[in-house]
């Protein structure tokens, strides 16, 4: 039987919990204070940016940003509605998909890097010198690598 955690790692959990919360919160408001969507929205063309053939399966943007496969399906249909991304067929499966990003959605990914950027600074920037955040983020790969 697995140990049971200690009050300092609970409260750890805790913090780390409330602080991602807190965060993302932030950033979520700032964007659509700014008329942007939703954060997932660029964490998807970002994810489509960085694939060098241009194209992602939706599995593969399912493992990459953790999201459930249905949700991610309802969110590829909102951002192909709207214009940011477009499907065509898998070339090496006729029945898969390939997402890939507009032109439209290379600019709503530029458009708004400045506004997550800046609320990114007021959420752990400002709370944080440049040591700490080393620190935490040396904590948290510790953490994230593991899994």
């Amino acid at each position: 039987m697995a140990r049971k955690p200690s009050n300092t790692v609970i409260g750890a959990w805790t913090r780390l919990l409330r602080a991602q919360h807190l965060a993302l919160s932030h950033v979520e408001s700032a964007l659509k204070q700014a008329g942007f969507p939703p954060l997932v929205w660029y964490d998807v063309l970002l994810e489509l940016s960085r694939e060098p053939s241009g194209g992602l399966r939706p599995f593969e943007i399912e493992r990459e940003m953790l999201l459930p496969q249905y949700g991610l399906s309802r969110l590829l249909d909102r951002m192909e509605r709207a214009g940011y991304v477009r499907r065509e067929p898998c070339q090496q499966d006729g029945r898969g998909q390939l997402v890939l990003m507009t032109a439209n959605g290379k600019s709503l990914l530029k458009r708004m890097w400045p506004v997550y950027a800046a609320a990114v600074q007021e959420a752990i920037g400002t709370r944080l010198s440049e040591r700490e955040a080393a620190a935490l983020e040396q904590f948290l790969r510790k953490i994230a690598d593991r899994a």
